[in-house]
């Protein structure tokens, strides 16, 4: 069977959030959520989590899982917000605890910050399978871009995350503590093993040489057409390419707040004696 599958795109972070549902039982997951955030006066808003919100009201679904595909360094997750608005168990896969510890030690955080995915409610293992009404959503690991990503799979659709971009974009960086380009390969053929009709989602989109924002394609286009892994691309030839791209790229834009944020699971940090939470910012680190 499968699911009914729903984008949102947010344009100023250029990311797509997904709800996925099972339209007979009316059970539903949301994928990749994003908190809207203001980089020049710290503030967050829940406007692009409110259009989920409305969207899985009017469809009168019931949402089970709120899931991540990675810890994000471009976007902030909303996740907590929309498990108080709309029920849910927040979830990722269980390699986030590498991720927590290296950038612990990036912010050089206290023992407050845990390192074991606790603030998750459910870490999900490489081969995992859980049940969405009558569809049934399989965990599959992608580590490359870092090493806690995870695809997920529902019928003929799986969530890609940043793995890969649409064909005219091509693939993930893996210049993050963690990443690894041979990693990503070997993550993106397992993906592009399925059948050719299999539709593809992706988390970002950038709109490439003027074309509209998509982010919907299939397994027989990306093979065909991407243009950084395409089929007859090998592994030392993807390498090459994807390391020297990776050498001259800058940092995203908010990775310093998203990543604070996002590997306590969209929990802010634990407010100071005034009430006020505080993110840090490493100077010459990153």
């Amino acid at each position: 069977m499968n699911p009914t599958v729903k984008a949102f795109f947010h344009e100023p972070t250029f990311t797509v959030s997904y709800v996925v549902s099972d339209t007979a039982s009316g059970k539903s997951i949301i994928i990749d959520s994003v908190l809207d955030f203001d980089g020049m006066s710290g503030r967050t808003t829940t406007t692009a989590a409110d259009e989920i919100i409305a969207y899985v009201q009017s469809q009168k679904l019931a949402v089970q899982w709120i899931l991540e595909t990675h810890v994000h360094a471009d976007h902030l997750t909303a996740a907590p917000y929309l498990q108080q608005q709309l029920g849910g168990t927040i979830g990722i896969g269980d390699a986030v605890s590498s991720v927590q510890s290296v950038f612990k030690a990036v912010f050089n955080l206290g023992d407050e910050m845990k390192t074991d995915g606790s603030q998750f409610q459910r870490l999900f293992h490489d081969g995992d399978n859980i049940e969405v009404g009558n569809l049934t959503l399989e965990v599959l690991s992608t580590p490359g871009h870092t090493p806690a990503c995870v695809m997920y799979k529902i019928g003929d659709a799986v969530f890609v995350g940043d793995t890969l971009f649409m064909p005219d974009f091509g693939t993930a960086r893996c210049d993050f503590p963690g990443g690894n380009a041979r990693e990503l390969y070997a993550s993106i053929r397992k993906i592009l093993s399925y059948p050719p009709e299999t539709r593809l989602f992706m988390c970002h989109d950038y709109g490439p040489n003027g074309r509209d924002y998509a982010w919907e394609t299939t397994v027989a286009e990306q093979r065909a057409t991407n243009i950084h892994i395409h089929d007859g691309i090998d592994e030392d030839a993807f390498v090459k390419l994807r390391e020297g791209r990776d050498a001259n790229l800058s940092m995203p834009m908010l990775i310093i707040p998203a990543v604070q944020i996002n590997m306590r699971a969209g929990n802010l940090p634990e407010a100071e004696d005034n009430g006020v939470s505080y993110l840090k910012t490493p100077v010459n680190s990153l």
